[in-house]
């Protein structure tokens, strides 16, 4: 029973590691989905509006690769909320904790709208600047061109606020010393790594070599901090499973 005045939650070993199995599972299944539905996304030279749009109305797959990409995220950032549940009462680590769910829940929220401009508005925009007529062409164009900035925005917002939760979570992590330090690390290199694509995004647009690097090695980092996580948290229970064995 804790002492008088104490705030700190008791967490059963068996019960973290429990949590960092299904905390892994979640953000390794939610990548795997966003890559999926990423590889089957329009591709082309994204700050070239004329074409892209071009594309964009094209593409009659567009809402179900944008869902694909929302659903996947989501599962992502759920497996983040379930970390927090094995991390919320490791003391020194706790405030950390708390404060990456926090930005984790904001994530999911600038996440919501960002899909919903990208996979319902820029479709409806594009589609409609492709059939209109030519008095119409011009203002079409330009409203699609709006909805795209409105993106650039919230890609912007969304890329800084994922770093954050993922670079709190590493200092967590490394603050609890409940798994390997390196992933830590690694959740901490992840949480950079998206900050800097979204201050590039903010200033650069959606197209950039820097951009087109450092996602690559984004999700590389973030898929090695999942199967760690995943893996860590089997290791913790196997060996609970060992000790409780007759």
């Amino acid at each position: 029973m804790p002492a008088a005045g104490s705030t700190r939650e008791t967490h059963p070993a068996g019960s973290a590691g429990s949590e960092l199995t299904i905390a892994g599972a979640l953000m390794v299944v939610g990548f795997l989905i966003n890559i999926v539905s990423t590889a089957l996304h329009p591709s082309g030279e994204e700050d070239d509006h004329q074409a892209i749009f071009t594309e964009y109305a094209d593409s009659d797959a567009w809402v179900a690769v944008h869902l694909g990409q929302f659903v996947g995220v989501l599962v992502a950032l759920g497996g983040l909320l379930v970390l927090y549940r094995a991390l919320r009462g490791t003391g020194r680590s706790a405030l950390l904790a708390h404060l990456a769910a926090a930005l984790t829940v904001a994530t999911a929220a600038m996440w919501a709208v960002l899909q919903g401009l990208d996979g319902v508005g820029l479709k409806q925009a594009a589609d409609a600047w492709a059939a209109a007529s030519a008095a119409d062409k011009q203002i079409r164009f330009a409203d699609a061109e709006t909805v795209r900035w409105l993106e650039w925005g919230f890609q912007s917002y969304f890329r800084i606020l994922l770093g954050l939760a993922f670079a709190l979570f590493g200092a967590a992590l490394i603050a609890g010393r409940s798994v390997a330090g390196a992933l830590g690390w690694a959740a901490v290199l992840a949480g950079i790594i998206s900050v800097v694509i979204g201050v590039d995004v903010g200033y650069s647009g959606l197209a950039s070599g820097l951009q087109d690097a450092l996602g690559i090695a984004f999700f590389i980092v973030a898929l090695i901090f999942a199967f760690g996580v995943l893996i860590s948290g089997m290791r913790k229970h196997g060996r609970r499973s060992s000790r409780e064995a007759p």
